[in-house]
């Protein structure tokens, strides 16, 4: 290698005061052979040297070496490097122009000059010469200057005083490394030596080259002006980068310590520069290289934390983060010795263990649980534990497998320590959410933990059994986790409080815990008297909604019986049952009444069943041949709990029924009017039965004498709109076509009271028109003198009046529409119906 030199000094100016030749104040006396004048021009910049403010004119050779000196190395314009001292050396003979010497070495633009001691280390190289050699003459060198570098005592010693600022420094130097386009880096100190000693602690921090690559100047006026990287000034110079701070980060080394702009404390969040401090801190600037043997990128924090941590020195929660990731990423990385010693150093006692930390050792674990040894583990395994009972926020889960393998006195101490913790959140849960998911999974893990460790908890079964059954009926999916099925499994006494809470709970709310063993396989036991949840388990599959023989009092008789216990003993479950099976609304009068039937009056009246036969009666359709007689077994077995209008709603509807079998005695329209006013507001279904068979009763040639009075006159819309509906029906039409006795009967009925009031006279116009009128137009010849026959038998005027009706035009119609020849007064109570 060979590698020319530079010797270069302040001009004298010539006699006239001129500056010499070479520049203002600048000119080189001593250069090897071969330099191109390029370089020479570039050199010029680098070189110059301004003493500091208020430097005296003459000064002596012990004074001299009290000015601060310029160690720099820095980067050509053709990739070459230059390396160069200078130095000061007192005033000119005019006072002018200060007198410095500088000492440069060009090193080329290869890699041979990157091996071997740092730049920094030629601080102190006897090589440097403070003036020009004798002759002029300047071979070349084969090696830069170097010296034995700083002592490692002497660096240790400055890394402790300058502890404040060594995280911040670094994290810079790191940013100078990674990135051509970080602001450059000023160091504010009173010393040059110890802008030297910043530099040399960046270069055993440093990875590989780049501590080779990175320039310097250990000293100038003007910092704005300097190329270098790292620039160190004196603290009356750095007032000149104000304003700058996007250019240049400054570390002003004779500040109490660092502060923003605001004069706030500055943090430093590059972990790989906080473990660098650590480390020197530490005194063991070695680690470096260890570290550097570890896989990881060449500024990873993680091998670094781990060999901090492997000699004893402590990094901090980010250190020991730091290194748990990397371990849990490289845990082959690491024979048994150095992995006992990264376990017990991480989990050694510390007061500012965070979250993060705590997450990472527990990944570390589950890493390391099966392939190192007990000694190694278990430390790791209780501290993880430790901090996720003490901490569920740090969301970890508890290694309760492991705790099996543990040492017996370290269970018995954990259980000592984490005894209350235990406790309080069996009873309590996650306290954010309680009686939610998270609440009653943690609470589920935690007492498995309690049963390893020995810790009783017995006290907080039924509790934690109470929340857990709310919590599973409201969402059985989330809240029943592989920990709470794991604990039911596991503890036979939390299972029977839990089934005993739910069983409660079904008979509450049935529907709601059939759903629960829709979704979730919550396995009963066999011994437990759990009669409604048993019920809610069967119903979960059976297939009520639609069953195979069209009852769901099927469903019900097997649903008793998979509960296990009558209802004639326990009527309850005759309760749970009856809204298992009809969850989505009542049973139908049917279903109703073969219930009752089968189970009495006494075992619903216990149970509050009633009212749901009740309902049934109320609310089925009104075409239902089953309400009549259920509304009649209602009235008998629980007259007493009866309000009184439901009472005449069920009464009106057993009265329906009396007027279908024919039991009813004289007066239906107002027995029908009374009961339907007691029993306001009547349902349409109870009101369409009443009605439509009353009004069956009144269009039948049965009709007792004063009912069609009664019910022309009462004036009721609903009960003539019925009439009118039961008229209409296909079976009165079709009677009508095959029995002349009843087309005879209804023309009588249709044509009496004329004129009693609009109403009676649009509906029995209508029913003339519309059913009696096609009918007798499709009977035969014969037919008609049948009708014509059984009027003559009624009432032989009727007879004239049907021929005159029946004939073809308008003229018969609209006689009978408007009024027929014996109107009998609306006044006067008739005798009979027919006029």
């Amino acid at each position: 290698m060979s590698l020319a030199q530079l010797h270069c000094t302040s001009a004298v100016p010539d006699a006239d005061g001129s500056p010499a030749p070479g520049g203002p104040g600048f000119r080189f006396t001593a250069v090897t052979p071969g330099v191109p004048e390029s370089l020479l021009k570039e050199a010029e910049q680098l070189l110059a040297y301004e003493p500091p403010s208020g430097a005296p004119l003459r000064a002596t050779a012990a004074e001299l070496t009290s000015f601060p000196q310029s160690l720099s190395y820095s980067v050509l314009s053709d990739g070459s490097r230059l390396l160069a001292r200078t130095v000061y050396a007192g005033a000119d003979f005019t006072g002018v122009w200060g007198t410095f010497h500088a000492h440069a070495v060009h090193l080329p633009p290869d890699a041979a000059h990157f091996t071997g001691a740092p730049p920094i280390s030629a601080w102190d190289s006897p090589q440097w010469v403070a003036g020009t050699p004798d002759g002029g003459a300047l071979p070349p060198l084969d090696r830069p200057p170097s010296s034995r570098g700083f002592d490692r005592r002497e660096l240790v010693s400055f890394a402790a005083s300058r502890a404040t600022w060594l995280a911040r420094f670094f994290a810079a130097v790191r940013g100078l490394a990674e990135e051509e386009t970080a602001p450059r880096l000023v160091l504010v100190e009173r010393n040059s030596a110890d802008v030297a000693r910043w530099i040399a602690l960046a270069g055993a921090v440093l990875p590989g080259a780049s501590a080779h690559r990175l320039t310097f100047t250990t000293y100038t006026r003007r910092p704005e002006r300097a190329g270098q990287q790292i620039i160190g000034v004196l603290p009356d110079d750095a007032r000149e980068l104000a304003g700058l701070d996007h250019r240049y980060r400054v570390i002003d080394c004779t500040a109490p310590r660092p502060t923003n702009a605001a004069g706030q404390d500055t943090p430093v969040v590059d972990v790989w520069a906080e473990i660098a401090a650590h480390i020197w801190l530490g005194r063991a600037p070695e680690l470096f290289a260890e570290a550097a043997t570890l896989p990881g990128g060449r500024f990873a924090p993680g091998p670094l934390a781990v060999a901090a941590l492997c000699a004893g020195i402590a990094p901090g929660t980010n250190g020991r983060t730091a290194a748990a990731v990397w371990a849990y990423e490289h845990a082959n990385a690491l024979d048994g010795q150095r992995l006992d010693q990264l376990a017990e150093a991480l989990t050694a006692p510390a007061v500012d263990r965070g979250a993060a930390e705590t997450a990472a050792l527990a990944r570390l674990f589950t890493v390391l649980g099966d392939r190192a040894p007990a000694r190694t583990t278990a430390p790791l395994a209780a501290l993880v534990l430790a901090e996720a009972v003490r901490n569920p926020a740090a969301g970890l889960e508890l290694p309760a497998l492991h705790i099996v393998s543990l040492p017996e006195d370290l269970k018995r101490s954990l259980a000592d320590q984490l005894a209350p913790e235990l406790r309080a959140g069996i009873a309590e849960g996650d306290s954010a959410d309680p009686t939610g998911s998270a609440g009653t999974s943690r609470a589920a893990e935690l007492l498995r933990v309690a049963e390893l460790l020995g810790v009783d908890c017995a006290d907080l079964l039924p509790a934690l059994a109470h929340r857990l059954s709310r919590a599973l009926t409201a969402d059985p999916v989330s809240v029943y986790t592989p920990a709470v099925r794991t604990a039911l499994e596991e503890y036979f006494d939390l299972r029977t409080a839990l089934l005993s809470e739910l069983d409660g709970l079904a008979a509450d709310d049935p529907p709601a815990a059939a759903r629960l063993f829709g979704r979730i396989d919550l396995p009963l036991t066999e011994v437990q008297a759990i009669p409604h949840l048993r019920m809610c388990a069967e119903v979960a599959g059976s297939a009520v909604a639609a069953p195979a023989d069209g009852s769901r009092v099927t469903v019900l008789r097997s649903v008793l019986r998979a509960c296990g216990v009558s209802p004639f003993a326990d009527p309850l479950v005759l309760r749970t049952a009856a809204r298992l099976v009809w969850a989505d609304g009542a049973p139908t009068p049917g279903e109703a009444r073969l219930l009752l039937a089968e189970t009495g009056s006494d075992a619903h009246r216990t149970a509050g069943t009633w009212q749901t036969l009740v309902r049934a009666a109320l609310e089925g359709p009104g075409d239902s041949p089953d309400s009549p007689a259920l509304a009649h077994d209602l009235l008998r077995g629980f007259r007493e709990e009866l309000e009184p209008r439901v009472r005449s709603a069920l009464q009106l509807l057993e009265y329906a029924g009396d007027l279908t079998a024919g039991r009813a005695g004289p007066g239906w329209t107002d027995r029908a009017l009374t009961l339907r006013a007691m029993a306001e507001p009547v349902e349409p279904g109870v009101l369409d039965q009443a009605f439509g068979a009353l009004c069956r009763q009144l269009i039948s040639e049965k009709r007792p004498e004063g009912e069609l009075y009664a019910l022309v006159h009462c004036g009721d819309t609903d009960l003539t709109d019925a009439y009118r509906r039961a008229a209409q029906d296909d079976l009165v039409r079709e009677r009508l076509r095959t029995v002349p006795a009843f087309a005879a009967h209804c023309f009588t009925t249709w044509t009496a009271l004329p004129g009693a009031n609009k109403t009676w006279d649009q509906t029995r116009t209508a029913l003339l028109d519309k059913v009696l009128r096609p009918a007798v137009r499709a009977l035969s010849a014969g037919d008609v003198a049948a009708v014509e026959r059984c009027l003559e038998r009624t009432d032989g005027r009727k007879v004239e009046e049907f021929r005159t009706w029946n004939k073809p035009g308008a003229l018969g119609r609209l006689g009978f529409r408007f009024g027929g020849r014996s109107r009998t007064p609306a006044t006067d109570e008739p005798r009979d119906d027919r006029p």
